[in-house]
């Protein structure tokens, strides 16, 4: 139980770490295409900020759909039991672009500007996916740091 708690942990941070990068990225992308210099001093202090300011918001988004989709994930092993790790990164990833697609659709406007294109909607698929595949990694424990596979279970 405490390592699938641990998994959970791991994946929602995960993907709120890549998910909140990559909107910061996606924005100063817009910016940049507008003709204004964006420096790495400016996309670093970007990105820490929005790590923080979203903290309170999408955080608790994520891990609200990351319940969800690992509870669907996990039940769906029963139908489908030598696939959790494909399940899990799809699991991770549907996860986050049915967040942003609901969003859109009950509030009828995107919470996440970077969403609104179909690449920055992607990204945060590719966020939830990395999440997915974290919380594979620990829930299952194949890896240690060497490689070595231990408790492939």
């Amino acid at each position: 139980m405490l390592k699938t708690l641990a998994a959970y942990a791991g994946a929602v941070i995960g993907a709120f770490l890549l998910g909140s990068i990559l909107v910061t990225q996606f924005n100063l992308a817009q910016v940049a295409g507008m003709g204004m210099d964006v420096t790495l001093a400016v996309r670093l202090q970007a990105t820490l900020h929005d790590i923080s300011g979203l903290a309170g918001t999408y955080l608790p988004l994520i891990a609200v759909a990351f319940l969800i989709a690992l509870l669907v994930a996990t039940g769906l092993l029963k139908v489908f039991p030598s696939q959790p790790q494909l399940l899990y990164l799809l699991a991770g990833g549907v996860a986050l672009v049915a967040l942003h697609m609901t969003m859109k659709a009950v509030l009828g406007l995107s919470g996440i500007a970077a969403t609104r294109t179909l690449a920055g909607l992607l990204s945060q698929g590719l966020a939830g996916m990395l999440g997915g595949y974290i919380f594979y990694r620990i829930r299952t424990g194949t890896a240690d740091a060497g490689g070595v596979t231990n408790n492939p279970a």
